[in-house]
This record gives structure tokens, C-alpha cells and sequence, in this order.
């Protein structure tokens, strides 16, 4: 067979993407869906112009690395330490809920007892993509929300990290509870490491050659791989390694030029990230899934911010802070996807629920996209007054 070249694979998706785009905005549509949308018609599935997403899906991740590492970029780590502190107990409190409803979905459907569970664990995420991808970074009145909105996403994927270990030690028959000690051991390593690295490495380096732009960029980019690596080397998810890597530099005077510079290169890969979760959807599963697939996404759009509303304003914070974090992580999570497939891996589902989950949170992807674009701030505003990077 034939295999499809990379460029032609990128020529494809982005002039699709160009188009599609174009049509979003002139109908005020949201271009994350238009991405995904484009997947959805060329990919296996559709008119089968990609035949294999597979191929560039691991090309799409890095543009989730950058993202964190941005993020990082723009948070104090004294101030995210007090944000931790005080979603820790809202990121369980919630998780355990979202479990439930799950869990209440697939039993009601028919899934047995494995799957509603594994449907009720993927339901317990928001996508840290969908989240940050639309929250504006600098604005400085934005600044808490995404203090609070990262702190609960990173807490989220501390847990889905054991939930991923668990998965992969049913799959090779070879789990044992000191694994999860070496996690949760690893991430504290992980943090000292950089400071130092940073402190007395990385901070000279940029003093010393801050007017060579090039040397910059070349500089941070290596900076967040590396961490990325080191985390996956450690156990750890890279996306945690590229956040804390972000988070290090934070507080250097060049971050906001980092940040600023890296941007173009971060939309690069997120465009083909969106474009493969389009594309790796099976329609042929649609008719027998769709009931159940709406149910469990019109349940998380409307829970999520319903709950984490709640929540928030019982720890003292405003109203409409609260309610709008509440909807910024009204999604299933891209880490759902991988519990799914690993449990699938594992024997614990079957095809059926694997493709429910994957719809389901799709249509939440969809769902959060419209709602955030059309009623807060952010980069892809539907609207010129809500347009905010």
C-alpha cells in the first residue's frame, strides 16, 4: 500500500483548514469545531484523503506541550502554590461527582458494570485544551481564572496519571502500589530539578545572550522538551514536564517574549491535534451510540459549570468567576480518550463504549467551544467585542 506522505498529509489539512476557516468566520462560527469538522470529512471515515491520522496524531500532541509550557510562562509559582492548595479539595469533591453521573449513564444504557466505570472515570476530566486554548493570556484581569482553571486541570491530571498507570498494569498483569509511590514521589523530584536548573543555568544563559532572538527561541523551545522528557522518563505525563517548565521561567523578566514568540509555532500543532480528533472517529458505531453519547454530553456541558460553580463559591470565590471557570471546563478531556483506549487495551470494554466516550466528548468539545466563544472573552471570539489574546 501506498503510504501518504507527511507534506501532502500537512498540505491537505492546512489548506482545508484555510477554507473551512473562512466560511467559519464569515458564518461566526467557532474554528476549533471548523478544525475538527475537517478531520471529521477527510479523515478514514470521510472521504478517506487521510487515510492513516495515526501518522501525524503524535505531531498534533506537541502543540499541547507548547500550550502548557505558555501557560506556565504566565504564572507566578507562589500564586499557583495558593491555587493548588485551595482546588485540591473541589478537584476531588467534583471528580468523585462526574464519576457518578458517568458511571449512572452507561448503567442506564445497558454497559456493564467494567464499562460504566471506565465511562464514568473518562467523564471525571476537562480538557486542559479546550480550557486554555480559549482563555486569554494576557490580560491581566483574566490572571485568576486561569490561576484557579490550571490548578484544578493539573490536579485532574495527577489523577488521571494514576488512573493511566492502573490501565496499563491491568493490561500487563504487572501493577503493584509501589508504582504509585514512585508517581507521586516523582513530581516533587521533578520541580526541584528545574528550579535548580533554572536558577543557575537557564537565567544565565538568558542574561547573558537576551539580545539574540534567535538563541532565545531555540533556547526555550529545547527547555520545554527537555522537561517534557524528563517527566515522561519519571513516570509522569510530558505535559506536566512542559507546564512546570513554563512555570520555572516565569518569573524571569524575558518570559512574556518567550511567550509571545512561541505562540505561532504552539497553533501550528494544535490545528493538526484538532484535525486528528475529527478524524479518528468511527461513523460506522453512530446509530448505536449516539442516544447514550448525547445523554452523557448534555449531562457534563450543563454539570460541569453547575457543579464547579458551586463548588467554587463555597470557598469564597465570586459568583461569576466561579460560574464562568464552571464553563471554561464544561468538556470531557483528550486524557479521557487515552483512558478509553487503554481500557479497551486491557479487554475491560468494548468497541461499543470506546466509540461513546469518543462522541461524547467530541460533542462536548463542540457544546464548550460555542458557549465560551459566544459569551466570554477569548482568542477565537465569535465576536469583535469578546475577541481578547
Amino acid at each position: 500500500m501506498h503510504q501518504q506522505s507527511i507534506v501532502h498529509i500537512i498540505f491537505l489539512i492546512f489548506t482545508g483548514t484555510a477554507i473551512l476557516s473562512t466560511l467559519a468566520l464569515f458564518t461566526r462560527q467557532s474554528l476549533l469545531v471548523a478544525y475538527m469538522a475537517l478531520g471529521a470529512m477527510l479523515g478514514p471515515w470521510g472521504l478517506q484523503l487521510v487515510k492513516d491520522s495515526s501518522l501525524i496524531k503524535q505531531t498534533g500532541d506537541i502543540g499541547i506541550l507548547f500550550l502548557l509550557f505558555l501557560l506556565g510562562l504566565h504564572l507566578q509559582p507562589q500564586n499557583l502554590l495558593l491555587s493548588l492548595r485551595k482546588m485540591s479539595s473541589i478537584t476531588l469533591i467534583s471528580s468523585f461527582i462526574f464519576l457518578i453521573i458517568g458511571f449512572s449513564i452507561g448503567h442506564f444504557f445497558g454497559f456493564n458494570f467494567y464499562e460504566s466505570l471506565i465511562i464514568g472515570i473518562a467523564s471525571m476530566f476537562s480538557s486542559t485544551i479546550i480550557g486554555l486554548k480559549l482563555l486569554p493570556t494576557t490580560i491581566l484581569h483574566h490572571q485568576h481564572t486561569g490561576e484557579l482553571m490550571i490548578s484544578i486541570l493539573l490536579l485532574q491530571d495527577l489523577i488521571a496519571i494514576v488512573v493511566l498507570m492502573v490501565l496499563k498494569g491491568i493490561g500487563d498483569r504487572m501493577f503493584s502500589f509501589h508504582d504509585i509511590g514512585y508517581i507521586l514521589s516523582a513530581a516533587p523530584t521533578l520541580i526541584f530539578v528545574a528550579y535548580i536548573f533554572q536558577r543557575f543555568v537557564l537565567s544565565k544563559l538568558l542574561t547573558l545572550f537576551d539580545r539574540i532572538h534567535e538563541y532565545i527561541f531555540i533556547l526555550s523551545i529545547g527547555w520545554c522538551l527537555c522537561m517534557a522528557e524528563l517527566s515522561h522518563f519519571m513516570g509522569l505525563s510530558e505535559e506536566i514536564g512542559a507546564f512546570i517548565a513554563g512555570v520555572t521561567l516565569a518569573s524571569n523578566p524575558i518570559s512574556l517574549y518567550i511567550a509571545e514568540s512561541l505562540k505561532p509555532l504552539r497553533d501550528f500543532f494544535l490545528v493538526i491535534f484538532f484535525f486528528t480528533i475529527g478524524a479518528g472517529f468511527n461513523f460506522g458505531y453512530l446509530p448505536a451510540i449516539i442516544i447514550p453519547a448525547c445523554t452523557l454530553a448534555a449531562l457534563i456541558l450543563l454539570g460541569k459549570p453547575i457543579i464547579f460553580g458551586w463548588l467554587m463559591q463555597k470557598t469564597g470565590e465570586p459568583k461569576s468567576t466561579s460560574w464562568e471557570v464552571g464553563v471554561r471546563l464544561g468538556q470531557i478531556s483528550e486524557f479521557s480518550l487515552l483512558v478509553i483506549y487503554l481500557a479497551l487495551e486491557a479487554n475491560l470494554i468494548q468497541p461499543a463504549a470506546t466509540y461513546m466516550v469518543q462522541a461524547a466528548t467530541i460533542l462536548t468539545f463542540v457544546g464548550s467551544c460555542y458557549w465560551v466563544t459566544m459569551r466570554y472573552p477569548t482568542p477565537l471570539a465569535a465576536s469583535d467585542k469578546l475577541r481578547r489574546d
